[in-house]
Order: structure tokens, then sequence, then C-alpha cells
């Protein structure tokens, strides 16, 4: 089966190691400059990087639509820069998952494949898509949803060791970003992890760098550029999630359930058979 994953950051990259581990072939599409954090485990970091590894699966990024077989054939998984999903004429998946989280649909179509699920809010099962995957932390993540939405955006990050927002680090102006730590730094509140134009980028919590933009990205002032996390376990910066994992899972579980209602769609004209 054939897997198209539009958007190549960690939870996406998350869901692309779950169904590479199934034996599904996967490509995934991104923009140039790509803007994952988490850059240690997303495989969006192969377009600047050429290769990426999460938990031992290689992304590759392939520079033309021809190299995709080749890449596949070596038991990877495809990157390519195509913010728009052109790939999809030539690739012909079986299918696509929109996994960009943008919040809001930025072109994905019920049509665009036989199975089309849709990651987060934005999307509406039976109208742009077959399938929804909750992504908010709680009781409903990764939850299949075959009609109706995920729950709205609410613009707070999700919980983590008792905090939300205030462990987000953002671009304090607009300009080019440079980071000053590494992912996988301890560092205590007020710390600087990065500058913008000269201007400091300072942590607001005590915790280890989980996540921090490649240097040279053009930002906005208040634009996500890292976070920081409270649990202070430096290894979880190089694994998968659990918010990636069981959005993985339920990307997978919606796959399987989707098929088999179509082979029993199938296998029903079929038997019936007028003279």
């Amino acid at each position: 089966m054939k897997i198209l994953i539009k958007g190549a950051g960690d939870l996406a990259s998350g869901i692309a190691c779950r169904l590479h581990a199934c034996g599904f072939s996967v490509v995934m599409t991104d923009i140039a400059v790509p803007t994952a954090v988490r850059r240690t485990v997303a495989f969006s970091r192969a377009v600047y990087e050429e290769t990426a590894s999460v938990e031992g699966v290689t992304g590759r990024l392939c520079k033309s639509f021809d190299e995709i077989d080749g890449v596949l054939a070596a038991g990877e998984i495809a990157v390519v820069v195509d913010p728009k999903a052109s790939v999809k004429e030539a690739f012909c998946p079986d299918v696509v998952v929109d996994a960009i989280l943008a919040k809001k649909n930025l072109g994905t179509s019920i049509d665009d494949a036989p199975v089309v699920i849709g990651v987060g809010p934005g999307f509406t099962a039976g109208e742009d898509c077959h399938c929804v995957i909750e992504t908010k932390r709680g009781h409903y993540l990764g939850r299949c949803i075959y009609e109706g939405s995920a729950i709205a955006n609410t613009g707070v990050p999700g919980e983590i060791g008792g905090y939300t927002s205030d462990r987000l680090l953002r671009a304090p102006a607009e300009g080019i970003f440079e980071p000053f730590a590494a992912i996988g730094d301890l560092i205590e509140a007020g710390a600087v992890c990065g500058y913008v134009n000269g201007i400091p980028m300072k942590s607001q919590i005590a915790g280890v760098v989980r996540g921090l933009l490649q240097p040279g990205v053009s930002v906005t002032k208040g634009m996500k550029a890292g976070d920081v996390d409270p649990r202070c376990r430096p290894e979880h910066c190089f694994t998968v999630s659990d918010k990636a994992r069981a959005i993985g899972g339920g990307v997978l579980e919606a796959i399987l359930h989707l098929q088999r209602a179509a082979d029993r769609e199938r296998h029903a004209h079929e038997e019936y058979r007028p003279l």
C-alpha cells in the first residue's frame, strides 16, 4: 500500500514511522524551509541535511520524483519538497494523510485518494476526508472520527509537566533565527536559547530543550521557534513522542478500518451478479 503524507514535522514523522513499520511505502512532502522545532524526530530535516533518521528509520530527500521508487525500494521513506503535493499525480497513493497540522485545510480533497485522512482540526469527515484523527492531548487523543471534526483549536498548547504556553519558545522579533542552545540541553528559567537580530530568546521555565528551529530560518515576532520540556528527560528529545505514537496508531486504525469496509462493499457487489 502506498501512503502519501503531507507534512514531515514531528507528528507526521511519528505517523510515518508507524506506517513504515507495518510495511507501507511512505512518501512525505514539505516546504523548502521546514519550520518543525522537534527536528531530531522529524523527517523534514532531510530537506536541508539530505537524510534524517528517526528511531532507526531513514528518510531521504528526493530531488526529483524519479528518485522516489529507488528510495522506497531501499526500504527508506522518500521526502520531497512539494508544498502543493503535486507528487500525488505521479505516485498515485492508496492513502493520503494530511498531517500539516495547519489547523485548517490547505487544499486536501476527499477525492485525492481511495482513503483520505485529516489529522487535527480543520477537516470534516465525510466532506473533505474519510476520517479525522483527534490531536488534542487528553482522553480522545488518537481517536478516529468518521463523522464530524476534531476538537477545535484552542490556541493553548497541551499541558506537559504542569506547563502549557510557558514551555514554548517564541521569536522575540522579526528576522533571522540563530540558535544558541542545542536540542537536549538542560537549562534554567531565563536561559538564552537563541537570537533574532541580536535579540535574545529566553526560556520561561527550567527543563530540557526539546525543540529548536535550525539556523537561518526567517521568523516573525511571536512565531514558535522551540519548546522546553519540564520533565527534564534528554533522551525523550530523540524518540517519537507519546502524542505522535497515539496519532500514528489512529491513522493506522483508520486505514485498516476503511480498507476493510471497502473490501466488504466490493465483495458484496461481486457476489450480486444479476442474470
